[in-house]
């Protein structure tokens, strides 16, 4: 790591700094870093972090998938690391009023959940910002919709959807979640309700690490700077965003949405895997995962 910079633990399973894998984009180009990226906190906005956010998925789909295919399977609706399903939590609702629903999976990496929601019958579609990400969703199947597009421009009429989710999908990596949750109010019908998942704000004030040297507080949970990730033109290649838990709160009251509930998984016994800062010691002593289940009344 080129700097002693803490960063959250996020979903992509690497601690603090990602070495960005060595692939061939979509095109075809074989796109090989130089070295590995700065770590460090700074501002950034909207269309820089969408920019590197988009190029980062890109590069690593590949080695996310191989590394967690087996944990989220393709056709599992998993919430976060701790491994709470949905078969059991019944966020979006009972499984029976799924059925002949209109779903939006935002973030859907490769559209595992959506798999899972179109085998209870609803009628999902999965968008995701990363071509790449999207493609693994094609090679495992299922004639799903998917659609490439950013999550605070979703390019659907008014009204089009019945439910929305998004588990740690595009939420933790936008400068501006508000915009993000006055779409998804937009595109969603009257009643409809809206759950995602991130990171436990907590989170940011630990190091992401999985070990002892995991609980000790090393930073302030009250700094919002972005987690930023650059080359060595001091290009960001990979941005994530904190805010508070109060923060969080009023963002979805601000995107025009109810709280209904604000869901702390806590780590069950039967998980002894590490993902990235996620493990069992970290899990049994202080939350990984906020989940927010909200309204469009």
């Amino acid at each position: 790591m080129s700097q002693d910079v803490q960063g959250p633990a996020h979903p992509s399973g690497e601690p603090e700094t990602h070495r960005a894998a060595d692939t061939t984009d979509t095109a075809g180009r074989t796109d090989t870093p130089d070295a590995e990226p700065e770590a460090t906190r700074r501002d950034a906005g909207t269309t820089e972090s969408s920019r590197a956010n988009r190029s980062w998925w890109d590069r690593n789909a590949d080695e996310y998938q191989h590394d967690h295919g087996v944990f989220l399977g393709d056709d599992r609706f998993v919430w976060g690391p701790e491994g709470l399903d949905e078969e059991d939590a019944a966020l979006l609702g009972p499984q029976e009023s799924l059925k002949g629903l209109d779903v939006l999976e935002i973030g859907a990496g490769a559209a595992q959940c959506s798999r899972w929601l179109a085998a209870r019958g609803a009628r999902p579609v999965a968008l995701d910002l990363s071509h790449r990400q999207l493609q693994h969703a094609l090679r495992i199947g299922g004639g799903l919709p998917l659609v490439e597009a950013d999550a605070g421009a979703l390019p659907f009429r008014d009204g089009s959807f019945d439910l929305a989710c998004s588990a740690y999908g595009a939420v933790p990596f936008v400068a501006d979640p508000v915009a993000v949750f006055t779409e998804v109010r937009r595109v969603l019908r009257p009643g409809g309700r809206w759950v995602f998942s991130v990171t436990h704000p907590i989170r940011w004030a630990f190091p992401d690490e999985p070990g002892p040297e995991g609980l000790s507080v090393s930073a302030s949970y009250f700094d919002r700077t972005p987690y930023v990730e650059q080359d060595e033109e001091g290009r960001a290649v990979y941005v994530e965003h904190h805010r508070t838990i109060g923060d969080r709160v009023r963002d979805v009251v601000a995107g025009g949405f109810r709280l209904v509930d604000l869901v702390e998984p806590e780590w069950p016994a039967w998980n002894a895997q590490e993902w990235g800062g996620w493990s069992p010691l970290r899990g049994n002593l202080i939350p990984g995962t906020a989940i927010f289940v909200c309204a469009r009344d």
